[in-house]
């Protein structure tokens, strides 16, 4: 069996055994991780989220740059469309881990400034190599930035690979 057909065979199974019929299409939780694109980073699995109840927007080393903004900024339109918005009670959650692979290209600068949209002198500033600190750079972001809606409270986690846990930054 290929990969493609496992993974529909596996649908079949969803479909029967866990599939919830009414779900909204705003999480339950009013929550959006951002977080890692790295198969051993799943922010819904790890975090034991159950079907519905967060979104997760996912991208290489899980972090806030110029395309996540016009993301978020696009779900609150998607959701003011739908007579809500994305403000008071809703959490931002940035979700980084030890061991990413975007570490990997640290020194290449002309592709990291280019990914951020930062000039190459303030790549030093993402912190690529430091989750920790990229966290709470992501954090800062996020908080700024004025299309979202007020009132939306900003956390910060780094996953360890080795242990399965989670760190509040």
């Amino acid at each position: 069996m290929d990969v493609h057909e496992t993974l529909t065979t596996r649908n079949k199974s969803f479909a029967a055994d866990t599939f919830a019929r009414g779900l909204r299409m705003m999480p339950v939780l009013k929550t959006i991780v951002i977080g890692c694109v790295d198969p051993r980073v799943d922010p819904e699995l790890l975090l034991g989220a159950e079907l519905g109840e967060i979104a997760v927007i996912r991208n290489v080393g899980g972090r806030v740059t110029p395309g996540v903004l016009d993301e978020l900024a696009m779900l609150r339109s998607v959701t003011q469309a739908a007579g809500a918005d994305l403000g008071a009670g809703w959490q931002l959650i940035v979700m980084q881990h030890n061991n990413c692979g975007i570490t990997r290209i640290a020194d290449d600068t002309p592709a990291l400034a280019a990914y951020f949209g930062v000039a190459e002198d303030d790549v030093a500033d993402t912190h690529v190599a430091d989750p920790r600190a990229a966290v709470t750079r992501d954090m800062e972001l996020l908080k700024a930035e004025t299309r979202l809606g007020a009132g939306i409270a900003v956390s910060g986690m780094v996953y360890d690979v080795e242990t399965g846990l989670v760190e509040t930054v």
